[in-house]
């Protein structure tokens, strides 16, 4: 089992990635004092974070502290404690911090990457390592952004099939005569 962490008062936290379109890997990083988290996500989990910020952003007072540029960027070297499971998030309205919950995802689990889960629930990983980081609107409004830019900068989309297009070639499937499924 990974080792499971608590940041009440991130003082930074960002979203990024390693590696070029079609090969990157996606990681969620968070700053409290001289402690760093890296944890690893999938394209869909970063896409399904950056949707659920956005919804807890939108009933709350817009932030005037949101950090961009370089300020975002990926503190080297890229270690991930541990890969990620499941996510849930609330609003901590005491601290006015958003709460974000990860569970590492374990070898062998039933879920998939990207299913949001329900860390400590029976079945859902059981012992698995729980990441608990409390950031500031302004830098869960700096996620959303950069979330769906990055979710949004992959691989163009083939104009015929709309599957990505690999640098290394693209075996369109309406080009050898098969037609796409539903059509």
């Amino acid at each position: 089992m990974s080792a499971s962490f608590e940041l009440p008062e991130a003082e930074w936290a960002t979203v990024g990635t390693v590696g070029e379109p079609g090969q990157r890997t996606f990681y969620l990083q968070a700053r409290q004092g001289t402690r760093l988290i890296t944890l690893k996500l999938e394209k869909q989990q970063v896409a399904a974070l950056a949707q659920l910020l956005a919804e807890v952003l939108s009933d709350l007072p817009q932030a005037e502290d949101v950090p961009d540029g370089d300020l975002l960027d990926l503190v080297e070297p890229v270690l991930a404690e541990w890969a990620v499971g499941g996510m849930q998030m609330a609003y901590d309205t005491t601290a006015d911090r958003i709460v974000i919950l990860a569970e590492e995802l374990r070898p062998g689990d039933p879920g998939r990457p990207g299913d949001p889960g329900r860390p400590g629930d029976p079945g859902a990983g059981g012992d698995s390592a729980i990441g608990r980081l409390a950031v500031t609107r302004g830098f869960a409004t700096a996620i959303v952004r950069r979330g769906a830019e990055l979710v949004s900068s992959g691989r163009p989309l083939c104009l015929l099939c709309g599957y990505p297009l690999d640098p290394s070639g693209h075996s369109c499937p309406r080009t050898n005569g098969h037609r796409p499924a539903g059509r």
